[in-house]
């Protein structure tokens, strides 16, 4: 019981309340203009759809096309019945199944920031000593149109994965990391790493982010699976230390290795 019936007297479809018995020998459904399934839709077609924010209340609609099928009659298919049109009466759990199929596709295609790479010491590191790598992320808000719908996007960074581009991949893990003072550079820390060999390096972070969403104002609910997002490539020196002991200085052995002028030896 219950849903639209066509009213001919008013040349639109008249929303039914639960428990009305319906007579019109049809059933009806829409779907929304240039809409080709999934969270698909016809680029083309956008590019001339109706609007639907004329009303004088001010109310937004949204583009529809009416379907229509003999109802009981086994075997009946689905045929257009008019449109497109505009709907201003649709209510939100009409559409919040499909909106919840449709939003854990719609969160990874989002333009999440997966958050920076600082290294310390940078941009030169020393072979055989810790480097000390951290991220810095932030949690995210977007607002986006599902099914003519306002869906509010909340995305907060719950994971993170180091690839240190040695062929050494930490995470994921719960820990951003974080800067240390610049006395303390070479102690260990949890995303520090060694490298064990001189060369230049793209340190690459990605970054999983857990999402809620809420539809026209509702109460926010959870996004089933995380979304991972990459940061740009960090790149990084790594060079090597030699220590070589002196028994006199310049000023004593002007042309001592290290002096003014005298060239570096190997």
């Amino acid at each position: 019981m219950g849903g639209y019936v066509w009213d001919a007297a008013a040349n639109d479809f008249i929303r039914q309340p639960p428990g009305v018995a319906i007579t019109d020998p049809n059933t009806y459904k829409y779907e929304l203009q240039c809409h080709l399934g999934g969270g698909d839709f016809d680029t083309e077609c956008l590019s001339y759809q109706i609007q639907c924010a004329d009303r004088p209340d001010g109310q937004v609609g949204i583009p529809v096309v009416w379907y229509s099928m003999p109802r009981g009659v086994p075997g009946a298919v689905w045929a257009i019945h008019s449109g497109p049109t505009c709907l201003y009466d649709a209510q939100p759990e009409d559409l919040l199944p499909r909106i919840a199929a449709e939003i854990q596709r719609r969160f990874e295609s989002l333009p999440i920031n997966a958050g920076t790479v600082v290294a310390q010491p940078s941009p030169h590191t020393l072979r055989g000593a810790e480097t000390n790598f951290y991220a810095d992320a932030s949690e995210q808000q977007f607002d986006v149109t599902m099914f003519g719908q306002r869906v509010h996007v909340v995305a907060t960074p719950v994971q993170y994965t180091w690839n240190y581009g040695d062929g050494t991949v930490f995470g994921p893990q719960p820990s951003m990391g974080g800067p240390l003072p610049q006395d303390r550079w070479g102690e260990k820390t949890r995303t520090s790493h060694i490298y064990a060999a001189t060369g230049d390096y793209q340190v690459v972070l990605t970054t999983s982010f857990q999402g809620t969403y809420s539809v026209n104002d509702g109460p926010p609910l959870p996004i089933p699976g995380q979304g991972q997002f990459s940061a740009p490539p960090q790149g990084i020196s790594v060079w090597r230390s030699i220590t070589r002991n002196y028994a006199d200085d310049c000023n004593q052995n002007p042309q001592g290795q290290g002096c003014p002028g005298v060239a570096a030896g190997p």
